[in-house]
């Protein structure tokens, strides 16, 4: 670039921080979908109006809230974390900014198609590799 040109601005439009938000967020392992967070949002959603479950402020501090749909027995802790860290790159890729407010909201839990999982069994105190302490 030459010398006497100054640097310039670029404009990203909300939309865009949307589209970023939301492939970072189903990219994360766990997330099954978004979901409402009340039911006038429903009825928007409904009515094809704003996206489903991200609420994204621009201005001189970037907001994000999330409201997430996760899948059935996995530790929820463990997928927030993954995708706060998976939108937290994305933006910072992209826009070259830090995203100051990020929210999560886990507000379904979806069972995925497919066999339930076992639980464990209870040890059986009249088996024989089960050692019982007595006093």
């Amino acid at each position: 670039m030459p010398a006497g040109i100054p640097p310039g601005r670029s404009m990203v439009t909300r939309r865009a921080v949307v589209d970023l938000v939301r492939t970072a967020a189903l990219g994360s392992y766990g997330v099954t979908g978004f979901a409402d967070p009340n039911l006038a949002a429903r009825l928007l959603r409904w009515a094809h109006v704003g996206p489903p479950g991200i609420r994204v402020r621009l201005g001189p501090r970037l907001e994000i809230d999330l409201w997430l749909a996760v899948a059935w027995g996995l530790p929820v802790a463990e997928v927030a974390r993954q995708v706060d860290s998976a939108v937290r790159y994305a933006i910072r890729r992209a826009l070259g900014r830090e995203v100051d407010s990020l929210a999560i909201h886990v507000n379904r839990l979806r069972v995925l198609p497919g066999p339930i999982p076992a639980a464990a069994p209870l040890p059986d105190e009249s088996r024989s590799d089960v050692a019982v302490a007595s006093r």
